[in-house]
């Protein structure tokens, strides 16, 4: 009998959990961990961690301080539970300002060095928008490794991979909602996903031109999705599917091959381009600017929460 389907993909893949659960995260033993706001809003609430999370916000000079440190804190106690990367985001409300996601960015990784946690071991997150992917391109040669995030078109794959940024997290799943939405009738089954076909797009391209750029497919609605892109860089799993994969004992088939590099990389893209080419993909433009804002949402319920910790 085949061994499960998660131990499979760990032959081939590396698997990330999407989780701020650190209990998770030790039974399933990935090797990286990414957190978001949404994420870090979850692990904040959890009981246990109110009377540290309490003195935290107590301590903190304000509110936008308050956040950085319990994100901190919380990828801190992860780094002793994965021996990668661990993800930390920035603030998505800044997500159109290039010099302040610069400030906001090294800050996060002055914290985390005050935590004795290096820079090798973080990946900062960013929205892939026009001024985000410039900020990583700024920081990479700082050597600050960067994760762009919220990632729905090929437009933003190719300026994130011209900017050397370390990392791009592909949104598999919010793809094909938006999708489903527009066009409930569809079968978009199996390889007919248009979230796994965007990866393997943007896969493809980065392997056949030489970029160094790693591939993380993310934001899975089923196994399937997960199934369809095994060979990927890296995946990044929420544990409900963690779980599956490693109650499944079917054969994994590897999907997605490296390739030798055949093409001359094209020439970067510019400011114009790069915002006519987004303009142009209706379900990019939408479902970034959707998830800009949902992030904040999620960040708005964290500092209301703080703030009420700051108080008590």
């Amino acid at each position: 009998m085949a061994d499960d389907q998660l131990s499979q993909l760990k032959q081939m893949t590396t698997v990330v959990a999407d989780t701020g659960d650190l209990d998770a995260i030790r039974r399933f033993q990935p090797t990286d961990a990414t957190t978001n706001p949404s994420l870090i809003l979850q692990a904040a609430q959890q009981p246990e961690r109110r009377a540290r999370l309490a003195d935290i916000a107590r301590r903190a000079t304000d509110i936008d301080a308050a956040l950085d440190a319990v994100a901190v804190e919380i990828g801190s106690e992860i780094t002793q539970l994965v021996p990668g990367y661990v993800s930390t985001e920035v603030s998505a409300q800044l997500s159109f300002d290039t010099q302040a996601t610069l400030a906001r960015a090294r800050s996060l990784i002055e914290r985390y060095d005050r935590q004795g946690v290096p820079a090798e071991r973080i990946l900062i997150k960013v929205a892939a928008t026009w001024e985000g992917i410039q900020a990583a391109r700024v920081l990479e040669r700082e050597g600050i490794h960067t994760n762009l995030t919220l990632l729905f078109s090929f437009a933003q794959a190719r300026a994130c991979a011209d900017a050397g940024v370390t990392l791009v997290s592909p949104f598999v799943g919010r793809i094909l909602d938006w999708h489903k939405a527009h066009d409930p009738q569809a079968d978009f089954s199996g390889d007919r996903d248009p979230g796994v076909q965007s990866v393997r797009h943007i896969y493809e391209h980065f392997k056949g031109n030489g970029y160094e750029t790693v591939v993380m497919g993310a934001s899975f609605r089923n196994s399937g999705e997960i199934q369809a892109l095994a060979g990927c860089d890296r995946l990044t799993i929420s544990p409900a599917l963690l779980e599956e994969l490693s109650e499944t004992r079917q054969l994994l088939e590897r999907r997605l091959t490296p390739l030798d590099a055949e093409t001359q990389a094209p020439a970067p893209q510019d400011d114009a381009e790069f915002r006519w080419d987004l303009n142009e993909d209706a379900m990019a433009t939408e479902k970034l600017a959707e998830g800009i804002r949902k992030f904040m949402a999620d960040q708005r319920k964290l500092e209301a929460l703080l703030a009420e910790l700051r108080q008590g």
